[in-house]
């Protein structure tokens, strides 16, 4: 594997998408592609497979900043048992064997990414909007949300609204705009062990803050977060944000209570809170596609939602029937590609071959 997957699965975002020989995406006008998939799940990863063996160019965008939707977020070292062929396999361990199999099609990943609008400008062609700015040109679209989008958990705080977005921020976009800033981070998994050791580098100054002295974190990460801590290069304290100061958006310090109860006040300009993520239907609801409780209903012969041209493949997905399975996503993803292929390629006749037969699928693979 040419490109570092582990940095791309490590909750680490990139300044520009990146695909799998490392190369940056040219950001500097829409970027074209045959198809974009909404979510990189297990059922978009595996329908990269599926539409790179007819041909076609993907680029991913996901909400998170890791590759593997709620496998790799939720539940990396829980156990799934129903993956056809394979009696045991973890969510993270799921997840790399996928992108394994779809290094062939090159795919580009956008991830710490939200879509916001989707226009149809052609027949078929639409307009795809993120909340980063980025903008894509494609012929088919394929929301693989899940359950809809990862949204984070706002703190108890009072008041932190005001701050959202000026001072307070849920997610690392850049990592540039850190620079120099005295950075409270709040949390104690991986994204907040994560982000204290990427940003300390380029920080004026972190501290740490969690409501115990324990972390849910790899160990590793813990064990490089205390030798900072150890050698006076960063800030660990144990309690909880109770108020923020600040005026115009601007955070100027919190207030924390320890365990003990007593109170102290942390001065920082910029706040990162990681208390995890919840589902929300998110901006799926103005997408233009129709809605059924929440669910996005789809035809049973392509997963076809009532526009032409954008399919629904997975936990997003309802009809008669439907079974929550990551292998009936995969189904799905396979069923789709095969009519994704006509809006792609109009003109050219599609011939149904297999794997295990087809010289030409063989070579796509990098097998024959």
């Amino acid at each position: 594997m040419h490109v570092p997957i582990r940095y791309l699965l490590a909750g680490q975002a990139t300044a520009a998408p990146v695909d799998f020989n490392g190369k940056e995406a040219d950001m500097s006008e829409a970027i074209k592609t045959d198809v974009l998939i909404i979510g990189a799940g297990p059922c978009g990863l595996f329908a990269v497979f599926e539409l790179g063996l007819l041909d076609m160019k993907v680029h991913l965008v996901d909400i998170l900043d890791k590759i593997g939707g709620q496998c790799a977020e939720l539940y990396p070292e829980k156990p799934i048992y129903d993956i056809p062929g394979i009696p045991f396999v973890t969510g993270q361990g799921l997840t790399d064997q996928l992108m394994e199999q779809i290094k062939p099609f090159n795919p580009t990943f956008h991830l710490n990414e939200m879509v916001e609008s989707i226009e149809k400008i052609g027949d078929p062609l639409f307009r795809v909007k993120t909340d980063a700015g980025k903008e894509f040109e494609c012929k088919v679209v394929v929301i693989s949300a899940g359950g809809g989008s990862f949204q984070p958990k706002r703190p108890p705080v009072p008041g932190i609204e005001a701050y959202e977005g000026t001072s307070v921020f849920y997610a690392v976009r850049k990592m540039e705009q850190f620079r120099d800033k005295n950075i409270l981070i709040v949390g104690g998994g991986d994204s907040a062990l994560d982000w204290t050791l990427n940003l300390h580098p380029i920080a004026k100054r972190i501290t740490l803050l969690h409501r115990r002295d324990d972390f849910r974190a790899a160990p590793h990460s813990v064990e490089q977060m205390r030798a900072l801590v150890s050698g006076g290069k960063m800030d660990l304290k144990i309690g909880q944000v109770t108020e923020l100061e600040g005026a115009g958006g601007q955070v100027s310090g919190a207030h924390v209570k320890g365990n003990d109860n007593a109170m102290s006040k942390v001065d920082c300009d910029t706040i990162l809170p990681f208390f995890g993520l919840t589902m929300k239907l998110g901006p799926v609801a103005n997408w233009g596609v129709a809605l059924e409780n929440n669910l996005v209903p789809v035809d049973t012969a392509a997963f076809e939602t009532n526009i032409s041209g954008i399919f629904a493949i997975g936990d997003i997905n309802t009809y008669p029937g439907k079974l929550k399975l990551i292998l009936s996503g995969f189904h799905e993803g396979a069923l789709m590609a095969q009519k994704a292929h006509r809006y792609v390629y109009p003109d050219k006749r599609l011939v149904f071959q297999y794997t295990t037969s087809s010289s030409s699928l063989q070579k796509k693979l990098g097998v024959n």
